[in-house]
């Protein structure tokens, strides 16, 4: 794509300038791999199919581009969305599902061979939706087989409630990816790490205690069972989760539900025991064999004076609904902070389960730089940034 677009291509010989010279890099690769692998391998071509950075592609020239890597050999096209520089979210939480699907399906009649449609697409359900229309002949995933590595085995066999979810959080896979650490997955962190995390059969089962049931207590409880412990999780709360059901009310992380309610499922495991409104007493953990002790983090205390009777609120009790007025400050700018501010100001229902398709203003041409509408979450009026 550096050599496809002029946001990047400044070159003035046979390689830069206008379409039919920009586009020779990739059209000559794909000539000369296939002319290498012969008529029977089959080739695949990652084509963007909108950039959102200035000066990206126009339709017509994806399409161009597109018709001339078939005709160079390739055996199939698998659609992509923006670069990783553009300012667009296309691949995170707070994106649709499948919020792009419809430019695969926009390309699909312009060429002869199959197209592969992909981005936030992290359920059964939505890659059958999205063939099933006819959008694209395959679906395209790699975030979800982290998350689950038996994806498609429980998809095949009717368990998909069984599927641990990807929550496009990015965290643990393209954050550590980017920063050149081991890549892994929040939601599974096995994932990358599976000759050093073997769960294997425990020789002598034992009776487990697990003290809150946050996603670290679940997963203790869930992973202890599957080795044959007998495991007790105990949560004062009258619900499983722990901070993952403050997250979930952030909007644009509704994808956090999905995530309890596997978590829930999972625990409806014959070993394991759930003891919720519970907290238990020194005496009542005596004689378990192990104690896991999940409780969670206390907020930090900024150690800022505050007046006797100032209004002060925890971001706890934001989350859970407690009512401020209609001027916040808000201490801090991480990413609690961020979920808190947007949380406040957030107006209306957030798209982030729907399968929104991108419709293309003006007859389907990009906006102005590549953008679209639809791409990213809409920000609010009210937001005041101080350094």
């Amino acid at each position: 794509n550096q050599f496809l677009v002029t946001h990047t291509n400044r070159r003035t010989d046979r390689w830069g300038g206008d379409y039919a010279n920009r586009m020779r890099l990739p059209v000559e690769t794909v000539a000369r791999v296939r002319a290498a692998m012969g008529p029977e391998a089959i080739l695949i071509y990652r084509i963007s199919l909108i950039d959102l950075v200035p000066n990206g592609s126009s339709w017509d020239e994806v399409v161009l581009l597109a018709r001339a890597i078939e005709g160079a050999g390739a055996s199939v096209l698998n659609t992509g969305i923006g670069w990783h520089e553009a300012r667009v979210p296309t691949i995170a939480t707070s994106v649709p599902r499948a919020a792009f699907a419809d430019l695969t399906a926009r390309l699909r009649p312009e060429v002869t061979i199959p197209v592969i449609t992909s981005n936030r697409i992290n359920t059964p359900e939505v890659a059958e939706g999205l063939l099933a229309r006819g959008v694209a002949d395959m679906v395209s995933m790699a975030r979800p087989w982290l998350a689950d590595e038996a994806f498609i085995a429980k998809a095949a066999s009717g368990r998909a409630h069984d599927i641990a979810p990807c929550i496009a959080c990015n965290q643990a896979c393209l954050d550590h990816t980017f920063s050149g650490k081991l890549t892994s997955c929040l939601v599974n962190p096995r994932a990358c790490h599976e000759t050093e995390l073997t769960y294997s059969a425990a020789p002598t089962p034992k009776r487990i205690a697990v003290v809150g049931a946050g996603p670290a207590g679940m997963m203790a409880a869930i992973v202890a069972a599957g080795r044959g412990h007998k495991v007790t999780l105990f949560d004062k709360a009258d619900q499983v989760g722990g901070q993952l059901n403050l997250a979930k009310q952030v909007p644009g992380k509704e994808e956090f539900h999905g995530l309890v309610d596997w978590f829930a499922t999972s625990l409806q495991h014959p070993g394991i025991t759930l003891k919720l409104g519970a907290k238990p007493t020194a005496e009542d953990l005596r004689d378990f064999d192990e104690v896991i002790v999940a409780t969670g983090v206390t907020p930090r205390d900024p150690g800022i004076p505050i007046d006797p009777g100032a209004k002060t609120l925890s971001y706890i009790e934001v989350l859970q609904g407690a009512a401020v007025g209609r001027r916040v400050a808000v201490v801090g700018a991480g990413g609690i902070g961020f979920d808190v501010a947007e949380t406040l100001v957030h107006e209306g229902t957030s798209p982030t389960l729907d399968q929104a398709p991108t419709r293309l203003p003006d007859r389907g041409e990009p906006e102005p730089h590549g953008r679209t509408r639809t791409a990213g979450r809409a920000r609010p009026l009210g937001h005041a940034r101080h350094p």
